[in-house]
C-alpha cells in the first residue's frame, strides 16, 4: 500500500486540537451541587447514555482520520519482472596431482581451490557449470549442469590420488574443450587451475588451446603456488613429515594458453589471492540479464471515503436518537 498524496496526513495535526477542545467543553458543562453526602447516589446505576457519552466525539475523530486517508489517495501496487537470461557455460578444469597437497595454502592447495570454486558456483545460479579433473590423465567429474547441488557434492569428493599422478595440462584442457564444443551458449569459458609443469599426456597444451580457440572458448588459467619453496607432506617410517620443495609452475605456458584463447593468466600465492582471482573472473563473465519492470496502481481511497461517510451517518443517527439533547 502506498499513498499518492502523503502530504495530506499533516491535516491529522488537528486531532490534538480537537481533543483539547472537547476536554475544555466537557469541563465547561460540568455543574456543581453541594450536598451533605453522596451515599444515596452510589447505588443508582449508570445509564447507557452516561456510559457511552464519548461515542459521538470518537466517531467524529474516526471520520476525520478516514477522510484524511482518502485525501492522501491510498493505492495498492502490483509489480513484476520479465526476465530473459543468457547463461554462460563454464568448465572448471582442476589439477589434483600430488603436488596439490602442498601446504603453502590453508589447509592445502587442493582444499583451498575447492573452497573458492564452491563459492564461485554459488554465485552463478543461472549458468551451467561442469567439472574436469586431471593429473597424469583426465576425466569429467561432472558434465555441464544447472543442478549445482550435485556439482558441489561431486566437487567436495575430489581429492589427490583419485587418478594416476602427474600433470597432464594438455589432457585436462582437451577434456574441458570436448565438454564445451557442442554447447549452444553465447559464451563458453574454461577456468584451468594447476600448480605444475606439463609432464604427462599425449596432447600438447598449446594444441588443446588452439582447439579451444577454434571453438571460440575462452580459457582463464590460474597458477597455484607460493614463490620459492613450499612445504609438502611426505610419508616416512616415522609418519608424515613436511619437506620444503621448490614450486615449479610453467607460467609462460599458462600465459600463452590464456592469450591465445582471449582469456587471462593469474598467479595465486595464497588463499586470499586465489579468492580474489575467482571474484575477478566472476565479474568478467557475468550472465547477461534483461529486465523489464512494470507497475500497476489501483486507487483504494473509495473504501476510506465510504467508511468515513458511514461513520458520519452513524454519528448523526445517534445524536438524533440515543444521544439527542433535550432543549
Amino acid at each position: 500500500m502506498t499513498f499518492a498524496n502523503p502530504e495530506y496526513f499533516l491535516v491529522l495535526l488537528v486531532i490534538p486540537a480537537m481533543l483539547f477542545w472537547y476536554w475544555k467543553m466537557q469541563r465547561k458543562h460540568v455543574s456543581e451541587l453541594r450536598i451533605s453526602t453522596a451515599k444515596a447516589f452510589q447505588t443508582v446505576p449508570r445509564s447507557l447514555r452516561q456510559r457511552f457519552r464519548h461515542v459521538l466525539f470518537t466517531l467524529r475523530l474516526l471520520a476525520v482520520i478516514l477522510l484524511v486517508m482518502a485525501l492522501a489517495r491510498p493505492q495498492s501496487t502490483s509489480k513484476g519482472e520479465n526476465v530473459s537470461t543468457e547463461g554462460i557455460d563454464i568448465i572448471l578444469a582442476t589439477d589434483i596431482s600430488g603436488s596439490m597437497r602442498a601446504e603453502d595454502f590453508q589447509p592445502n592447495r587442493i582444499e583451498a581451490a575447492k573452497k573458492v570454486a564452491l563459492d564461485f558456483i554459488s554465485g552463478r545460479p543461472d549458468d551451467r557449470i561442469g567439472l574436469v579433473i586431471f593429473s597424469g590423465e583426465s576425466f569429467t567429474q561432472c558434465p555441464l549442469t544447472l543442478d549445482h547441488a550435485v556439482l558441489k557434492n561431486l566437487l567436495s569428493e575430489v581429492k589427490s590420488g583419485m587418478i594416476e599422478d602427474g600433470t597432464a595440462i594438455g589432457m585436462g584442457l582437451a577434456t574441458a574443450v570436448s565438454r564445451l564444443k557442442d554447447s549452444k551458449a553465447k559464451s563458453r569459458v574454461i577456468i584451468l587451475l594447476t600448480d605444475g609443469v606439463n609432464n604427462r599426456g599425449f596432447i600438447d597444451p598449446l594444441t588443446a588451446a588452439g582447439i579451444a580457440q577454434s571453438f571460440g572458448i575462452r580459457v582463464y588459467t590460474i597458477g597455484v603456488g607460493t614463490v620459492g619453496m613450499a612445504p609438502y607432506p611426505v610419508e616416512t617410517p616415522f609418519g608424515i613429515q613436511r619437506q620444503n620443495m621448490p614450486v615449479e609452475i610453467d607460467e609462460a605456458l599458462l600465459e600463452k594458453i590464456s592469450d591465445q584463447t582471449g582469456g587471462k593468466y593469474y598467479r595465486a600465492t595464497d588463499n586470499r589471492k586465489l579468492k580474489a582471482i575467482y571474484e575477478e573472473i566472476d565479474r568478467l563473465e557475468k550472465t547477461k540479464i534483461e529486465v523489464t519492470q512494470f507497475r500497476r496502481h489501483k486507487e483504494e481511497f473509495y473504501g476510506a471515503t465510504m467508511a468515513a461517510g458511514l461513520v458520519l451517518l452513524l454519528e448523526i443517527l445517534l445524536s438524533n436518537t440515543v444521544f439527542r439533547k433535550i432543549p
